[in-house]
C-alpha cells in the first residue's frame, strides 16, 4: 500500500485555512480525510477552508452534536459541478459500526468525506484515505503537545503542525501542492 508523509507549520486560523483551502482545490469526489487533534487544535478551522477550496456552501461548523452535516457544492463558485463536502464528527461514536449506522457509504464516491475525531472508526470505508493532524502550540515550547506553560488557544498567530499521511492509490504519487 503507498504511503508518505509531509509536515507544514503554519501560524494562525487564517494560514490554517489558506493551507486547507489549497487543499481542498485539489481534492475530489470519493476522498476521505481523516482529521485528528485536541479540542482547539483546528480541525474544523481546517474543515472551512477545505470548503473554501472545494468551492462549497459557506457556512461550515462543527457537526458535533448532529454528527453530519452535507456542505453542498456552489454551481456559481469556484468549482461549479465539483463534489460536495460531508462533514462529519465521530467524537461520540464508539465504534466502525456506529459510523456505518449514519450511511456515509450513501455520500462516499460523490462527494469529499471529512471525518473530526476518526481514526480507528473510518479507515474501512475507502480505499485510500489522507490522515491530518493538527496539534497546535501549547505553553512556551512552540509545538511540543502537553508543554507547560500560559496559554491562549484563541492568539491569532497561534502556530499549528499540520501531518499530512496519504494512504492507498489515490495518494500514490506522492503529496498534493500546497504552496
Amino acid at each position: 500500500m503507498s504511503e508518505w508523509t509531509r509536515t507544514v507549520t503554519v501560524d494562525g486560523p487564517g494560514r490554517t485555512q489558506a493551507l486547507a483551502e489549497r487543499l481542498g482545490a485539489q481534492l475530489r469526489a470519493g476522498d476521505l480525510l481523516v482529521l485528528t487533534g485536541e479540542l482547539g487544535a483546528g480541525k474544523t478551522t481546517f474543515t472551512q477552508g477545505l470548503g473554501r477550496g472545494l468551492g462549497v456552501r459557506a457556512g461550515i461548523i462543527s457537526p458535533t452534536f448532529v454528527l453530519v452535516r452535507r456542505h453542498p457544492n456552489v454551481p456559481d463558485g469556484p468549482r461549479p459541478g465539483g463534489p460536495d463536502l460531508v462533514h462529519v464528527d465521530a467524537y461520540r461514536l464508539g465504534s466502525a459500526a456506529e459510523v456505518d449506522d449514519i450511511d456515509l457509504e450513501d455520500t462516499a464516491d460523490t462527494a469529499v468525506t471529512v471525518v473530526e475525531w476518526g481514526a480507528g472508526k473510518v479507515e474501512h470505508l475507502a480505499d485510500s484515505r489522507l490522515e491530518i493532524v493538527l496539534e497546535r502550540a501549547v505553553g512556551t515550547d512552540p509545538l511540543v503537545p502537553g508543554a507547560a506553560g500560559d496559554e491562549d488557544p484563541d492568539e491569532d498567530d497561534e502556530p499549528r503542525r499540520i501531518t499530512l499521511t496519504g494512504i492507498g492509490p489515490r495518494w500514490a504519487d506522492g503529496p498534493p501542492r500546497l504552496d
